[in-house]
């Protein structure tokens, strides 16, 4: 018997790798919508040539209701692709919004008026976690989200997970993707400033477009064969496991590698940014791997396959090294995405975002000799290779509130009331069956919002207030001070004298004001 398996974001690198692995499962049927754009009506071509009948495509976009019923109607799953990411994302936010929120309530909405449903697998972002560094590397579902400052990418897919969360949609699951490992990756990010905003002391765990592909291929083929119903009604993390773990610094010096180079060659200290990004190992990346095994290969491996795939780089190490620092890398320090030239421009809340202050920036200097790399062992009291073991996970695991290792069925209201002490609210529920998890409930954060939300969202998902963190602005520093669950990871790297609202205004012009 077949399935119609409906998708969103088809087109995109993670969307190709999904296509081409379930594809290969004889029992699927696709549904994808794709936009009438260039790249795509190459796809439509070529997959409709290649898979025939087993193959619907419609144009439209996910921001128009009705083309998300035509999509999920009468399909079996629904794989939530669709995403614009920056730097794009950092370009026109409006774009951002359709796909990460728009679309996101879209798709829900249209699931929840059929009589039957379909399965949603909704693709969420590592993003949503916000900035990690050697002080707490490791990371797992249930940790804070603090997306980073200005990052409207982050904070929309946040809004779009907790619509999936607390929706009405019977069947869902939710999964965190990582920073993705694809073959155009390193030309795709020497032509924007984007690059910079990554710090080179950044925890990375990384995972293939193929691998993902493999993943939802399957979940898809273990559901439909025997049934996955502990998969189902709930949150992971996908990313590459050990092979994979890695920092900012090491992934340059790799990529940087094909082209006779490594990051101090090519690259000064000051031109990164140090904080305000997003990434971390992830304690819980074998969740998935224990169910449905989709990790191969390593680092090296993605880096020798792409030099064998594209052996013009090996021409750039005719080039002296100095050439291609100023043919490839320092012209990006000018681009409108570049850290350094906030700098240099004075863009005061940019700079402080991603520096702590422009006398902070100063002080990272040009020479690599004056500045601490953490995988080389040059950050005091920090073992880079004691770690990166799995076994330091738990030594720098933050506190949820409550006694998260309690079975599922065995939370109970006590459980729902500390968690939101610890976020410095209250849960306002007079009553709870134990073990409910997906009914809302009313709660209360320290700023006097009272919001309903399920004890799903809240304590597994990581989830809060949603008045407190929404689109346009970020007010984590003043949050941090009455909510502790905020506070363990915020400190790592911001001040606690820190006190700055970040906005975008109308024009989308970054903003900043500080608090008494």
């Amino acid at each position: 018997m077949s399935v119609v398996v409906a998708m969103t974001g088809a087109s995109g690198n993670m969307g190709q790798a999904v296509v081409r692995e379930v594809m290969t499962l004889s029992f699927v049927r696709l549904r994808l919508l794709f936009l009438d754009e260039k790249r795509e009506r190459r796809l439509k071509r070529k997959w409709q040539k290649r898979y025939r009948d087993r193959v619907e495509i419609r144009f439209g976009n996910v921001k128009d209701l009705d083309d998300c019923r035509w999509l999920v109607d009468g399909a079996d799953y629904v794989v939530n692709m669709a995403a614009v990411i920056p730097p794009l994302a950092d370009r026109r936010p409006d774009l951002a919004r359709d796909a990460n929120v728009t679309g996101v309530r879209n798709l829900v909405t249209a699931i929840e008026e059929l009589p039957v449903q379909p399965k949603l697998i909704h693709i969420s972002t590592v993003a949503i976690y916000g900035n990690r560094n050697y002080l707490h590397p490791w990371g797992r579902v249930g940790d804070p989200l603090l997306p980073s400052v200005y990052d409207e990418y982050g904070m929309g897919k946040l809004i779009g997970e907790r619509i999936v969360l607390d929706s009405k949609v019977d069947t869902w699951a939710v999964l965190r993707q990582t920073g993705m490992l694809y073959e155009k990756l390193l030309m795709s990010n020497i032509s924007d400033g984007l690059m910079f905003h990554t710090p080179f002391n950044v925890p990375i765990e990384w995972v293939t477009d193929r691998d993902s592909g493999v993943l939802i291929a399957n979940i898809l083929k273990a559901d439909h064969e025997r049934g996955a119903e502990e998969f189902w009604k709930n949150v992971y993390n996908i990313g590459g496991g050990a092979a994979y773990r890695t920092t900012g610094y090491e992934t340059f010096d790799m990529g940087f590698a094909m082209i006779g180079g490594g990051t101090e060659r090519f690259m000064r200290p000051n031109w990164h940014a140090t904080r305000n990004f997003h990434c971390m190992w992830f304690s819980d990346s074998d969740v998935l791997e224990r169910r449905f095994p989709f990790q191969s290969g390593s680092m090296a491996d993605f880096w020798s396959e792409i030099k064998r795939k594209n052996r013009y780089f090996s021409l750039a190490k005719l080039l002296p090294p100095s050439w291609i620092t100023a043919l490839v890398f320092k012209r990006l320090l000018t681009d409108e995405n570049a850290p350094y030239r906030w700098v240099k421009q004075g863009l005061e809340g940019r700079i402080n975002a991603f520096f702590g202050s422009k006398d902070e920036w100063a002080a990272i200097g040009e020479r690599w000799e004056d500045f601490p790399v953490w995988c080389k062992g040059g950050v005091d009291g920090h073992d880079y290779r004691s770690e990166l073991e799995p076994a330091y996970a738990d030594r720098c695991a933050l506190s949820h509130g409550y006694d998260d290792k309690k079975p599922n069925g065995e939370i109970d209201l006590s459980d729902l009331k500390s968690a939101a002490a610890f976020r410095g609210g209250e849960c306002k529920a007079a009553s709870f069956d134990k073990g409910d998890l997906y009914t809302a409930v009313g709660w209360r954060c320290a700023e006097g919002h009272d919001f309903q939300s399920s004890p799903f969202t809240v304590l597994k998902a990581g989830h809060w207030c949603p008045h407190c963190v929404r689109e346009g602005r970020w007010n984590f520093d003043l949050l941090a001070k009455k909510n502790p669950f905020y506070a363990q990871v915020w400190y790592d790297s911001h001040r606690q004298d820190e006190n700055a609202v970040y906005w975008f205004d109308e024009d989308h012009a970054p903003r900043y004001e500080v608090t008494p």
